[in-house]
């Protein structure tokens, strides 16, 4: 998904440094490969937010008042499994009528898928993916589409090798860290069970503890909360939801059809000491309304952002992102608030305590 249309999906990033005056140039140099240059091996580098082939990269084309939007682009050379599979039973078959075998052993399949490969390969069609990104320039945030540790493991490097700068995965505990200067590893583990037989998790849950707070924070407040400009903005939660604990027995429960806020299976989670790792949720800044489905580690996936009047596609771009850094300076503000009660000792057990009674209020409904 990119950011300049329909719903997006991102993680941030801390940038510790100060971003090089030719970082454009610098984007440039590491653009991507004409196509025509791909053979066996994938190539990889930039292109520009308009397209996967604009490999023109210019501060017209890129930089957006304080966002500078690229695209890591990847191109590879892939056979269909489809495709893949019925070639290899063909080979497969006459290996089996020369060598007057009933069956093959698995190197000689492995042999024989490899061979096959080598001889689609050329001809198969580019396959081209992206993940976007964009450097938010005055807060030295960068915003990218890399959701997986496997995309996070491909993007920082090569973002390191363009700007020289090792992007910092935000989560929970590097914005705890940043932010209040609180480390998670010094605040006391917490279960919020009311069965205090049941143990906290052997390690400390940042980010399950907050959004499992925020619900509780949202029925038991009204969801009414300022950001720090003092602006008012309006939350809620919906389902589907997805507890976890580390432990015996199963260790995930994801609660999808009919009301799961209001159900005795949500109860039964929290009860067994489980805590909110995914949900949905709804934010309300003046007429602006968003909703995402937010995990605990503070992965933002199928972010519909508020309507916006139409113009021409720079200012569009420009309007999608000053929404996404409004969302975020209110989806802070809660965080905020979460940690100055987590790092007040006397301020969280008070907090549990009534988070305990209020599952077991819930459990009586």
């Amino acid at each position: 998904m990119a950011f300049d249309q329909g719903a997006v999906k991102f993680r941030l990033f801390y940038l510790q440094n100060t971003l090089s005056s030719s970082i454009i140039t610098n984007f440039a140099d590491n653009a991507a490969p004409p196509l025509s240059t791909l053979n066996r091996d994938p190539i990889s580098g930039w292109v520009t937010g308009k397209h996967l082939l604009d490999r023109e990269i210019t501060d017209e084309k890129c930089v957006f008042g304080p966002y500078l939007y690229t695209m890591l682009m990847k191109a590879e050379r892939k056979v269909p499994e489809a495709l893949l599979k019925a070639h290899c039973k063909l080979e497969e078959e006459v290996e089996l009528r020369a060598r007057g075998v009933a069956f093959l052993s698995r190197t000689v399949r492995s042999e024989i898928k490899q061979r096959v490969v080598d001889n689609l390969l050329p001809d198969m069609p580019p396959t081209l993916t992206s993940i976007p990104s964009v450097i938010d320039l005055s807060n030295s945030l960068l915003i990218a589409g890399a959701m997986s540790d496997k995309q996070i493991d491909a993007f920082n490097p090569y973002f390191k090798q363009t700007t020289d700068i090792l992007p910092i995965l935000l989560t929970p505990e590097t914005a705890a860290l940043k932010r209040k200067q609180v480390n998670h590893n010094d605040l006391p583990l917490t279960s919020f069970s009311p069965d205090l037989s049941v143990e906290p998790p052997p390690v400390t849950t940042l980010g399950m503890d907050f959004l499992t707070w925020l619900w509780f924070e949202w029925e038991k407040n009204g969801g009414v909360h300022k950001n720090s400009d003092g602006e008012e903005f309006g939350y809620m939660l919906e389902g589907p939801l997805t507890f976890f604990r580390e432990g015996e027995g199963a260790h995930e429960a994801v609660l999808r059809k009919g009301m799961p806020l209001n159900s005795r299976e949500a109860t039964t989670s929290m009860i067994c000491g489980k805590k909110l790792k995914k949900v949905k949720f709804t934010l309300a800044h003046q007429e602006k309304v968003y909703t995402v489905s937010v995990d605990s580690e503070f992965a933002f996936r199928t972010m519909k952002l508020p309507k916006i009047e139409q113009m021409e596609s720079s200012g569009i771009f420009q309007e999608r992102m000053r929404l996404i850094e409004l969302f975020l300076n209110d989806w802070f503000a809660l965080f905020d608030r979460f940690l100055d009660l987590r790092a007040n000792t006397k301020d969280w057990n008070d907090t549990v305590d009534k988070m305990r009674s209020w599952i077991l209020k819930t459990d009586t409904k």
